[in-house]
């Protein structure tokens, strides 16, 4: 870290730098938002909407508001993208999807990206003015940033607040999933947020081994889970200060986000074929017959996806996985 700029600021320019990049590598190109969608831009954006999700509640709340809607609406137009142009590439792999299926994802993909190069342009990330990221900069350069200590604390205090509020809204309540937006969607969304904000630090958090980890989460420590580069914390070694968390109980959190991601595509997969099967065909009736129809016989149905979904939403709950994920806080 540079020891003149403060942590926080460091964080945003970590990422921004990495966007810059892309950017200016992207005016070069033809199709500008076709490039930056296979560079993956996406993942810095999270980590940026992650910061500023983090310090709106900390620092100068109206300032990272609007960064935060800037970062999130050009996330959003990668994420449309990102969802017809996964399904088109999967459809195409499955001689079971009719051609005119395919070709409508694809078609779908075309047109979200070329939506995305017009607001490249709208929104002057791109183009002869290019003001966005100077403006994101100079909010940066204007906000009165804490020092380590100070930072840690804060961090630390809007982790656990998160932790708490995603608690009593699933936990106390134990509501039944009847809609996947607002169930099962939702819940992973907030879930996941608990797993970005520790990539988006930069290192104030630490994964902390803690012994045998009791026998009911052993479910959840999987090959998969134990090895995948989501749970390999970045380098904090040249900061004073970091959060430890509990690494089984936080392997329990990364197993729930990657399950619930599974049942999730799922949906999507079969809410898609639904879409292109009325555009294509401009069927009206049966038209879910007809999706599951073009799916393998394993496809769960939507109703099924939603009671997995509350079933192991009430077992990671009742098994207090987010309560014990904060250990404890070191502060030089």
């Amino acid at each position: 870290m540079n020891h003149f700029t403060p942590v926080g600021k460091s964080r945003f320019i970590h990422f921004l730098s990495k966007i810059e990049n892309l950017l200016n590598d992207a005016a070069a190109e033809d199709d500008p938002g076709r490039f930056i969608y296979s560079k993956d831009m996406r993942t810095p954006l999270f980590m940026l909407e992650a910061l500023s999700r983090i310090y709106k509640k900390i620092l100068a709340p109206k300032k990272i508001k609007k960064i935060n809607k800037v970062f999130k609406d050009i996330e959003d137009f990668l994420g449309q993208i990102d969802y017809y142009d996964g399904f088109y590439k999967e459809f195409a792999d499955d001689k079971k999807v009719p051609g005119l299926i395919t070709q409508y994802a694809k078609d779908q993909t075309d047109k979200k990206i070329k939506e995305f190069n017009k607001h490249l342009k709208k929104e002057e990330w791109i183009g002869s003015h290019k003001k966005q990221l100077a403006n994101i900069y100079e909010k940066i350069d204007s906000i009165e940033w804490f020092d380590e200590k100070n930072d840690t604390v804060a961090v630390l205090e809007v982790y656990q607040n998160d932790i708490e509020k995603i608690i009593k809204k699933y936990k106390d309540s134990q509501k039944e999933f009847t809609d996947m937006e607002k169930d099962v969607h939702e819940l992973r969304r907030e879930l996941r947020w608990l797993s970005i904000y520790p990539q988006a630090l930069l290192g104030l958090m630490e994964l902390k081994a803690d012994g045998d980890p009791p026998g009911f989460l052993n479910k959840y420590l999987t090959p998969e889970i134990i090895n995948a580069p989501y749970n390999k914390m970045p380098d904090g070694s040249g900061l004073g200060n970091h959060i430890l968390l509990n690494q089984n109980y936080y392997f329990g959190l990364s197993w729930m986000i990657a399950r619930l991601g599974k049942l999730k595509d799922s949906g999507l997969k079969v809410e898609l074929l639904e879409e292109s099967i009325s555009k294509v065909y401009k069927a009206k009736e049966n038209v879910s017959q007809l999706a599951y129809s073009i799916c393998d016989e394993n496809q769960p149905t939507i109703l099924q996806i939603l009671e997995e979904a509350q079933s192991i939403a009430k077992t990671f709950f009742d098994e207090d996985i987010l309560e014990h994920i904060v250990v404890s806080v070191f502060i030089s």
